[in-house]
Formats: structure tokens, sequence, C-alpha cells
């Protein structure tokens, strides 16, 4: 990934969480939340995590997983990990204790193939240099039958509703993230690739491409998100 990009996370990391907060009015988590639900995660489970940030997903997959499964969340931005180790280190469920941390490349996975149940990446892949080579390495580390989740902003198409964002996005979203962070330019970068990154059946091209099946897409509020699932064709979970 561009060194350009990993500095400008690097840079918001320590307002990252609340500044999520503030712009999504905490939607962003009701919505890791069902993803999670919807990709069948369960007990015994092993799961990777992509673009894990400060590890809000991870967490919430090893609430599903337990002790007897194994969460790995990976990011290639070191401040961010070293968050997200902090919050491993202050939470009091031996689950979310567990969950391991490393510091890599998403297009360049450090995991032998087949190795996850599920393999996961939120509101990171338009921020690769090649989503297609994130996905197919995705498909390489699941186990056969594994899913893929991914979530990504898309556009919302709602008539009244689409303007709407739009300007929220261009204008309301920098003034108030530039304000949290104290970088402007990282919340004019994050809409405007939101605004271009494929999203809905465009996206679903994508993984087809990268080899995943029974590929589905589901919008969160009129297509300002979107919930991805595919399957590594093979034995069924």
């Amino acid at each position: 990934m561009s060194y350009s990009v990993q500095s400008m996370f690097s840079r918001i990391a320590p307002r990252y969480d609340f500044a999520n907060d503030v712009l999504s009015f905490g939607m962003h988590r009701l919505w890791r939340r069902s993803a999670v639900n919807s990709v069948g995660a369960r007990r015994g489970m092993n799961v990777l995590d992509l673009c894990t940030g400060t590890g809000d997903l991870a967490f919430q997959f090893a609430d599903k997983v337990g002790e007897t499964g194994q969460v790995v969340g990976l990011d290639f931005v070191p401040e961010m990990i070293d968050l997200a180790e902090s919050k491993r280190a202050d939470s009091s469920a031996p689950a979310r204790r567990a969950v391991e941390f490393e510091v890599g490349d998403a297009m360049k996975l450090p995991f032998a193939d087949s190795s996850f149940d599920i393999v996961s990446i939120a509101f990171g892949i338009r921020n690769v240099d090649d989503p297609l080579v994130c996905l197919s390495e995705m498909r390489r580390v699941a186990k056969p039958g594994g899913r893929a989740l991914v979530m990504e902003f898309g556009q919302p198409t709602v008539a009244v509703f689409a303007p709407v964002y739009r300007f929220y996005s261009k204008y309301w979203m920098p003034l108030v993230g530039g304000a949290i962070s104290g970088d402007r330019e990282a919340y004019e970068y994050l809409p405007r690739t939101s605004s271009e990154f494929p999203a809905g059946d465009r996206f679903l091209d994508l993984m087809r491409q990268a080899g995943f099946s029974l590929c589905r897409a589901e919008s969160y509020m009129g297509g300002i998100a979107y919930r991805y699932v595919g399957e590594k064709t093979g034995e069924h979970l």
C-alpha cells in the first residue's frame, strides 16, 4: 500500500474512533455487528480481519468465536495496531484479550493457504492499491467453504437522500473530521475515495473475478455503505 495513505492513517489514528462515532452518528458499530451476524461466525472458528484499524470488527468476531476460536487483526499502520492492542489489554473479556494483532499488507498476507473460516475487511479495501489483489489474497487464505466479508462505503441512490449525503460528505465531513483529527486533508480524501469506489453489483463483479462464488450484497441506509459476502468454492461450513 502507498506510503501516503499509510502516513495519513498514522496521523489520524489517535482520534480515529471518536471521529468515526461522530461522523457516522454511531451507526458504524451497528453495521459491524450486523455484518458479523450475517457471515455465520460461531464458536471455534478462525477469523482474519484485514485493515483492522483499532480492532472494532476483530473484537466483534471474538465475541462470536469465543475462547475456542482464534481472531487475528492485521493493519499496515503501526499506530492503529498499537491502539488495538491497548483496547485488548483494557478488555475484561477473555476472548477479546486473546485477539492477536499484526502489522502487515492486505495485498501480501503472511498466512498459509486455507487458514481461516472467515476473512473480513471493513472500510479498508478502497484504500489498498489493488482491490482485486486483496480479494484474491483473501480467497487464498480462506478455507474451502470459508467466507469473505467486505464492508465498504458506496454512493446513495435514493432520490431525496442522495444530494443531502453528497453535501454532507463533501463539506460537513471534512469540516468536522478535520476539527476532530486536526487533519482536514484526510477527511477530504475519505469521502472522495468513497464516491469513486465501485459499489453494489460492480463490487460483486470484483469478488467473482477473485474467485468467490455465491456473492451477495446488502446496502445500509440507501447505499451509504454495503456489506458483501462471498464464499470460497469447496466444502461448505
